[in-house]
């Protein structure tokens, strides 16, 4: 019997998180060997969903007040890691997960779980070290200078708290950009 076969038997056609029986496939949960304890059944809007973490739809994580409490540890390791992201610490608190489940949920945790995204104003994801370009010319406030439109900015650094931001060198002075006004070289 394949896998697709076993995930099929287990969970009575259906997506194991959400209920829906549209668009299903194997889905491991990471870390993971392969094998039907770490590989789930999901449908195609689970899928969509846990590939961007970073824009979950909350309304319908809803369905883990059920899934939450599956028999199948894969599941509640997905269940921990999406309520986790969403930070609805009073489910979290009725999930029940031995010490060796809550080690792999966390081992797995998404990255962008806490992580901020600086985006340019072309939607183009920035790093620390970039060089920009300011796309307008800006007045920078008590430096008694205008940031001029095409300016390069190099080497920039990301605040971690604050995606509409970035800081960099301007004429010599460092200064805090919004991302809307920036564009990557």
């Amino acid at each position: 019997m394949s896998l697709q076969e076993k995930l099929n038997t287990r969970s009575n056609g259906a997506c194991e998180l959400c209920g829906s029986t549209e668009g299903l496939l194997a889905y491991e949960v990471t870390p993971s060997d392969g094998s039907i304890d770490k590989t789930i059944h999901i449908c195609s809007k689970c899928n969509e969903q846990l590939a961007d973490m970073s824009n979950l739809d909350e309304t319908h994580w809803h369905c883990l007040n059920d899934s939450m409490w599956s028999e199948v540890e894969a599941v509640k390791v997905i269940a921990y890691r999406v309520l986790k992201t969403l930070k609805n610490q009073e489910m979290l608190d009725m999930m029940y997960l031995e010490d060796a489940t809550i080690a792999w949920a966390e081992e797995g945790l998404f990255e962008s779980e806490n992580k901020v995204i600086h985006r340019d104003s072309n939607g183009v994801i920035l790093n620390a070290g970039d060089t920009v370009n300011i796309i307008k010319d800006l007045e920078v406030k008590g430096a008694g200078f205008t940031a001029k439109r095409g300016t390069a900015v190099r080497n920039i650094s990301l605040p971690h708290d604050d995606a509409e931001h970035i800081e960099g060198r301007v004429n010599g002075v460092k200064i805090m950009i919004l991302t809307q006004f920036l564009k990557k070289a």
